[in-house]
């Protein structure tokens, strides 16, 4: 049994910030998947900054609306599973470029819709290359960084979301403001082919991890071993976990700029401000979350994060507070419920083995991303009868309490080594 041979330079003293300290092949690993994702979440937000004019332009329902949301994310969650079980075949980095073309592809497809079901149709198949694009990633900064910085380096990775989702509200600033609604959400949608440029680096400075080409042809690949007894358990509180952080999440930012426009009356301009400071608060979130990964444990906080995302919902969307305190409240909503899944790629890639280490991720965090997906469509049909923050409060906070059950379940892995079988 071969074991991850950066152990010992895990116990090497450390000097200086810690991503000066990593290698030329974990740095270029941290720089393609980072930014893989920070283009992924550009492509992702726009949907819900321009979902107000969908709304008037096609003239459907927030009902259908949570549809087109649940449908990317449900297709995604199987696109996650298939995409980690050909990473454990193929590689990790041919499968990743393929994910990353399918989602910028499929993205700048959904500008030249004509009507609800052609986006329907498009930001599904978007939601393939989108589930598995997060698969692939983790399991190869999991495998490629070493334990001693595998929770800051993997969940720094995640701030790039927030970067993508701060390009979007910038990009509906300007487009909104400057050209016609039937025109700027189009706009909006081709943008995003520009992430397909980021295979040309990919192709060129990122390479198989040592643990898993060490590991080829020594063990079976066969992804239902994740089913195993041996692994059942892992699998289905991995999920559990995965599916509160998802499910909250999606609810709250799905609607949140309809929220601040509709229910809050605010304006274009000013919406876009709101959502800087959700954004903001983000990205101090995942940032945050990733240097305690390290510090005190993975499971401490997720647990942490998932308590104080339940509150942040409550407060900002069930109490009748006013605008300048919503304004001041957005930073602790962008910044738990993001921080939440910074320790996920690391933690889910220390579960599982290293034959079945992109299936078990993928199948676990998709699973959660698949059931999750229901809760924006569950807002959009429960907002009919109550008022949409009331709805938000609802599914959101209870997700957030699935969390804390699936993390207190589940064993501490911070430092553990990854073996190559």
């Amino acid at each position: 049994m071969i074991v991850d041979d950066s152990s010992a330079r895990d116990s090497e003293p450390q000097t200086g910030l810690w991503i000066r300290q990593l290698s030329s092949i974990e740095r270029s690993a941290f720089v393609a998947t980072f930014s893989g994702w920070m283009l992924d979440g550009m492509d992702v937000m726009v949907y819900s900054l321009v979902l107000p004019t969908l709304l008037m332009t096609w003239n459907i329902s927030k009902g259908q609306a949570g549809l087109l949301s649940t449908a990317t994310l449900l297709i995604s969650s199987l696109g996650g599973w298939i995409a980690g079980i050909l990473a454990d075949r193929f590689g990790r980095v041919q499968i990743l470029k393929l994910t990353i073309f399918w989602f910028a592809f499929f993205t700048f497809l959904s500008g030249f819709s004509q009507n609800f079901e052609q986006l329907l149709l498009f930001r599904g198949l978007q939601g393939l290359g989108f589930g598995g694009e997060w698969a692939v990633g983790a399991a190869l900064m999991g495998e490629t960084i070493r334990a001693r910085y595998r929770g800051r380096a993997v969940g720094t990775v995640q701030a790039g979301w927030s970067i993508g989702w701060g390009f979007s509200v910038i990009l509906y600033t300007i487009l909104f403001s400057r050209l016609s609604h039937d025109v700027a959400w189009r706009v909006m949608f081709w943008i995003g082919i520009l992430p397909a440029l980021l295979i040309v680096y990919i192709q060129s400075k990122v390479h198989e991890p040592e643990v898993y080409t060490a590991s080829k042809g020594k063990s079976s690949r066969n992804f239902l071993q994740i089913f195993s007894p041996a692994l059942l358990r892992t699998t289905l509180l991995a999920s559990l976990l995965a599916l509160g952080a998802q499910g909250g999440y999606h609810a709250v930012t799905t609607w949140l700029p309809l929220y601040l426009s509709a229910s809050r009356g605010l304006t274009t301009l000013n919406t876009g401000t709101y959502l800087a400071v959700v954004i903001s608060g983000a990205f101090c979130g995942y940032l945050t979350a990733a240097h305690l990964t390290d510090a005190i444990g993975r499971k401490r906080t997720l647990i942490l994060f998932a308590a104080c995302s339940f509150l942040a919902i409550i407060l900002y969307t069930a109490f009748p507070i006013s605008n300048h305190l919503m304004l001041v409240l957005g930073f602790p909503l962008g910044f738990f419920p993001s921080g939440s899944f910074s320790p996920m790629g690391a933690y889910f890639s220390e579960l599982f083995p290293t034959p079945v280490r992109a299936s078990g991720s993928g199948f676990a965090y998709n699973f959660g991303r698949g059931v999750g997906a229901l809760f924006p469509t569950l807002v959009g049909f429960v907002s009919g009868h109550t008022t949409l923050g009331m709805a938000i409060a609802i599914f959101g906070s209870g997700a957030y309490l699935i969390m804390i059950a699936g993390a207190l379940l589940l064993p501490e892995t911070r430092g553990r080594q990854l073996e190559s079988s």
